[in-house]
C-alpha cells in the first residue's frame, strides 16, 4: 500500500520546525529497532513511555513547569475547548496542514492532512505495519495530553494506516 503524505505548504520556516517532528519520529525509530534488534518487544514500552510525556506536557500547558513534576494524577474538569487553545496554534495547525472541523467544550474534531512523523518513517522505508505501530505509540502522547486536559482521544483514520488524513477526535470525559 501507497500511503499518500504530502506536504502542500512548503515555506522555509514550515519546513524547518517539520524537520524538528521528524527528528523526533527518527529517534522513536532507532530506539524501537535496537530494541526488537536486542530481543526487546518495543510494543511493551514505547506507549506507556510517550503517554507519561504526553502527560508532563499536557500538564505543564495546564499549569506551569513545576507543578507538572510535582503532579501524580490528571486533573478533572478540563474542556476541548482549553485544549485547543493551549496546544494547537496556528503555527502547529500549519505544520500538520490541519483542519479544524468544531470546537466545544465537549468535543473538538480536526484533521490533519500531512504528518511529518509518517515523512520520516517512510524515509527509513517503514512498511505500513511499521508505520501503524509507531503511529499508534506516538499518539499515546496526544492520548496523555488530552487526560491532562480532562478528555479522551480517538483516531478513526490515520495517514500511517494509509487513509490520507489523520482524524483527531478529543471528546471531553464525564
Amino acid at each position: 500500500m501507497t500511503i499518500k503524505n504530502e506536504a502542500k505548504k512548503k515555506g522555509f520556516f514550515i519546513t524547518k520546525i517539520r524537520s524538528f517532528f521528524e527528528h523526533r519520529a527518527l529517534w522513536m525509530y532507532f530506539l524501537c529497532d535496537e530494541a526488537r534488534k536486542s530481543g526487546a518487544d518495543p510494543g511493551q514500552f514505547a506507549p506507556r513511555g510517550i503517554r507519561r510525556c504526553g502527560m508532563y506536557h499536557g500538564l505543564r500547558a495546564l499549569t506551569g513547569l513545576q507543578a507538572a513534576a510535582a503532579q501524580k494524577e490528571a486533573p478533572r474538569g478540563g474542556s476541548c475547548r482549553l485544549l485547543k487553545k493551549k496546544l494547537f496554534p496556528p503555527l502547529g495547525r500549519a505544520i500538520f496542514e490541519m483542519k479544524v472541523l468544531g470546537v466545544s467544550d465537549d468535543a473538538f474534531e480536526v484533521d490533519f492532512y500531512y504528518c511529518p512523523l509518517v515523512a520520516a518513517w517512510q524515509k527509513q522505508n517503514c512498511s505500513t505495519e511499521e508505520m501503524d505501530a509507531m503511529c499508534g505509540w506516538a499518539m499515546e502522547g496526544d492520548r496523555g495530553i488530552a487526560e491532562s486536559f480532562g478528555c479522551e482521544l480517538e483516531l478513526p483514520k490515520t495517514i500511517a494506516k494509509g487513509d490520507g488524513i489523520c482524524q483527531i477526535r478529543f471528546k471531553r470525559r464525564r
